[in-house]
C-alpha cells in the first residue's frame, strides 16, 4: 500500500480527486482578498468534488483510511480558511467566526480520533453511543449533502455579500447573495448544533474508552 508493494493508494481515483480539491482550495485562498468571483468558483468547485470523490470511492471500491482523512482535512481546512477571511472582512463578528472555526475543527478531530480507536474507517462510519441526530446526519447521504451545501452556501454568500449584493433575484428585490445567505442560515445553524453534539458525544466516548482501559494498566 502507498509507497510499498501492491496497490498504490496514493493514486486511487478518489484520492486524485482529493488532491484536485486541495489545489482548488489553495487557489481560492489566494484569490479571496481581491478576486471574489474566481475565489468563490474555486471554493465551490472544490466542495462539489467532495461529493464526487465519495461516489468514486464507493463505485470503484477504493475507499481508504487515507482518503477519508484527506477528505476530512480538506473540508476542515477549507472551512477554517474561509472563516478566517470572514473574520477579516467582518471584524465586529470575528469572535463568532473564530469560535465557529474552533468548534468545527475540535468536534471533527475528536470524533475522528474516537472513531479510529473504535475501528471505524471513516468519521462518517458512526457506531456505538452516538446521538440519534448525528446517526441520521451521517447515515443519510442526501441529508448530509443538503446540510453541508447549505452551510457552505451560507458562509460563501456572506463572503460575496461583502463585495456586493449580486444580481437581483427579481426586479427591485434583494440580490442573489443575500437570498442565498437567508436560505443558508437554517442549515448553518443546525450544523453548528450538530458540531456541539459531536464534540460532547466524542468526549464522552473517549472518556468511556479510557475508563475501560484503565483496569488493564493497573
Amino acid at each position: 500500500m502507498g509507497g510499498g508493494g501492491g496497490e498504490n493508494v496514493f493514486l486511487f481515483v478518489p484520492n486524485i480527486i482529493g488532491y484536485a480539491r486541495l489545489v482548488l482550495a489553495a487557489a481560492s485562498f489566494c484569490l479571496m482578498p481581491q478576486r471574489p468571483g474566481p475565489a468563490a468558483a474555486c471554493y465551490g468547485l472544490s466542495q462539489l468534488l467532495d461529493a464526487i470523490d465519495g461516489h468514486a470511492a464507493r463505485s470503484l471500491g477504493q475507499g481508504t483510511r487515507f482518503g477519508a482523512m484527506l477528505d476530512m482535512l480538506t473540508d476542515r481546512l477549507s472551512a477554517l480558511c474561509l472563516l478566517l477571511n470572514l473574520a477579516l472582512l467582518y471584524p465586529a463578528a470575528a469572535p463568532f467566526f473564530q469560535l465557529s472555526a474552533a468548534l468545527d475543527v475540535a468536534s471533527h478531530w475528536l470524533h475522528t480520533h474516537c472513531t479510529a480507536l473504535q475501528g471505524g474507517q471513516s468519521h462518517k462510519a458512526v457506531g456505538g453511543e452516538v446521538h440519534p441526530l448525528l446517526r441520521l446526519y451521517y447515515g443519510s447521504r442526501p441529508l448530509l449533502f443538503l446540510l453541508c451545501a447549505g452551510n457552505e452556501g451560507f458562509y460563501c454568500c456572506l463572503y460575496l455579500l461583502h463585495f456586493g449584493e449580486g444580481p437581483s433575484v427579481f426586479p427591485g428585490g434583494p440580490g442573489l447573495f443575500r437570498v442565498g445567505l437567508w436560505l443558508g442560515t437554517p442549515p448553518a445553524a443546525l450544523k453548528l448544533g450538530l458540531n456541539l453534539l459531536q464534540l460532547g458525544g466524542a468526549a464522552r466516548r473517549l472518556a468511556a474508552i479510557d475508563a475501560a482501559e484503565r483496569p488493564k494498566t493497573r
